[in-house]
C-alpha cells in the first residue's frame, strides 16, 4: 500500500523489492513446513545471490558501507514489503534481527579495526552475529541491572556471566555483549559493549531455548550462553567504557521501528489471508463467510488498525531521522506497544476466520502467531512501555513520580 512517506529515491526500490518478494520468495511458502532450518538457509543463501545480482543488497546501510543510504523512514517501508514473506524476506536481504541492529551500531560507533574484522564480512553476508544483553536472573526490561562482568586485566577484558534469549547465536561468528565494566559508577554508566568472537575459549552456547516448543536454529534461534573467564582484547570494546546503556538505547530505538514495520507487513499478510477465506468459504444456505457481520467487523477493524500502525511507525521513524532516537522516546514506546498488540489481534482474527484450519500447518497463520507472540515481551514488555509513556506524560503536568519516590 502506498503511503504519504514515499520518496523519489524510494519508489523504484520499493517496487523492485515487492516484485522480488512476489516472484522469488512467496512461492517458497508452499513447502515451508516440510523443510528443515538447514534446508531453508541453503535455499535462501541462493536467493541472496539473486538479491546481489538485482542490485538490492544492503539497502539499510549508509552509503559509506556500500548501501543506498536510505533513511529509517524509507527503509521502514522496505521492511514492510519484506515481511510479506515473513520467514524469508529479511534474511534474504541480510537485514534480519539482530544483524541489522549490530550493523547499524558498529557502523556508527565501532573502531576502524572492528569495521574491517567484523562489520565488513557481516555487511557482505559472509557471517552472522548475535546480541547478548538479557539475563535470566534480572528483568530484561531494565538494562542497568545485570550480573555479567567484564573485568579489565591490562589490555584484556575477562568476561564472566550468564545470558539468555540471545537471538541468532546458533552459528553466529561473533556476539556483541553488554557487560558491567564499572561496577561503582552510576547505574547508566556501569556497562560497556564489546565484540566477542564465538570461538573464543569461555564463550559457551549452552542450548537453544525452545519457544512454544520449537527450538529453532540459525538466525531463528534464541540461545542460552555462559561466559567463563572469556578473554578478549580491550580493543574489541565498542565506544567508550561505560557507554553501554547509551549505545543500547541508540540500537533499540531504530530496532523497534524495524520490528514494528515488519509486524505491519505480517498483519497485511494475515488480513489478505483472512479476506481470501471470507470471500470463498461457503456456509449453510450457500452464504459466504464474508457476508457475516462479525467477519466484516474483523476485516474493517483490521484495515483501520494496520493503516493507523503504519502511519504511527513511519511518523516516528521520520522524527528519529530528524531529531535522533533519544528525542522521541515517547513515540517509540507508543508504536512498540500499539503495533505489537495490533499484529497479534489481526493474526488472531485470521485464525478465527479459518477455524480449525487456522491452527494447523495448512496456512502460515499458526506459525506466525507462535513466532510473534513474543512481540509484547521483547524490546520492552507492554507494561514497561505503558508505565514509561504515562510517567513521561505526567511529568509534563508537574508530577514527577520517579523523583517523588526517591525523596
Amino acid at each position: 500500500m502506498e503511503t504519504l512517506f514515499a520518496t523519489e529515491r524510494l519508489s523504484p526500490l520499493l517496487a523492485h523489492v515487492r516484485s522480488f518478494v512476489e516472484k522469488e520468495l512467496l512461492p517458497l511458502e508452499e513447502g515451508h513446513h516440510q523443510r528443515s532450518w538447514q534446508e531453508t538457509f541453503q535455499l535462501l543463501d541462493q536467493k541472496r545471490e539473486r538479491v546481489k545480482q538485482a542490485g538490492l543488497w544492503g539497502l539499510h546501510l549508509p552509503a559509506s558501507e556500500g548501501g543506498k543510504g536510505l533513511t529509517l523512514c524509507e527503509f521502514g517501508q522496505i521492511s514492510e514489503a519484506l515481511a510479506r514473506a515473513p520467514f524469508y524476506g529479511h534474511y534474504t536481504f541480510n537485514c534480519q534481527a539482530p544483524d541489522i541492529g549490530n550493523m547499524e551500531l558498529m557502523a556508527r560507533f565501532a573502531s576502524p579495526e572492528l569495521h574491517t574484522r567484523f562489520l565488513l564480512p557481516l555487511v557482505k553476508g559472509k557471517i552472522r552475529s548475535c546480541f547478548a544483553m538479557t539475563e535470566p536472573e534480572f528483568a530484561g526490561s531494565n538494562p542497568t541491572r545485570m550480573a555479567t562482568v567484564a573485568t579489565r586485566v591490562g589490555d584484556t577484558y575477562v568476561i564472566n556471566g550468564h545470558k539468555w534469549f540471545t537471538t541468532g547465536a546458533d552459528g553466529a561468528a561473533f556476539c556483541i555483549v553488554m557487560a558491567i565494566t564499572n561496577p561503582e559508577a552510576l547505574p547508566h554508566e556501569r556497562a560497556s559493549m564489546m565484540v566477542v568472537p564465538t570461538d573464543t575459549p569461555g564463550f559457551n552456547l549452552v542450548r537453544n531455548i525452545p519457544v512454544f516448543g520449537e527450538q529453532g536454529g540459525g538466525w531463528a534461534s534464541h540461545s542460552e550462553i555462559k561466559f567463563e573467564n572469556c578473554q578478549i582484547p580491550v580493543a574489541n570494546r565498542i565506544g567508550k567504557e561505560g557507554e553501554g546503556f547509551r549505545l543500547a538505547q541508540e540500537r533499540l530505538g531504530p530496532g523497534r521501528v524495524h520490528h514494528c514495520m515488519r509486524w505491519v507487513g505480517i498483519a497485511e499478510k494475515a488480513l489478505d489471508l483472512l479476506c481470501q477465506r471470507a470471500a470463498t468459504r461457503t456456509l449453510t444456505h450457500e452464504s459466504y463467510l464474508g457476508e457475516k457481520q462479525l467477519i466484516q467487523q474483523f476485516i474493517a477493524q483490521s484495515r483501520i488498525e494496520i493503516d493507523a500502525s503504519r502511519l504511527l511507525v513511519l511518523n516516528t521513524a521520520r522524527k528519529i531521522d530528524e531529531q535522533g532516537a533519544a528525542a522521541v522516546r515517547d513515540d517509540i514506546s507508543g508504536i512498540k506497544l500499539y503495533v505489537a498488540n495490533m499484529v497479534l489481534a489481526v493474526l488472531d482474527r485470521a485464525i478465527q476466520t479459518y477455524g480449525a484450519a487456522g491452527l494447523s500447518d495448512q496456512t502460515l497463520l499458526a506459525t506466525l502467531y507462535q513466532h510473534e507472540r513474543g512481540a509484547r515481551i521483547w524490546d520492552g514488555a507492554d507494561e514497561v512501555h505503558i508505565q514509561n509513556l504515562a510517567l513521561s506524560i505526567l511529568k509534563k503536568y508537574g508530577l514527577d513520580v520517579k523523583k517523588k519516590s526517591k525523596s
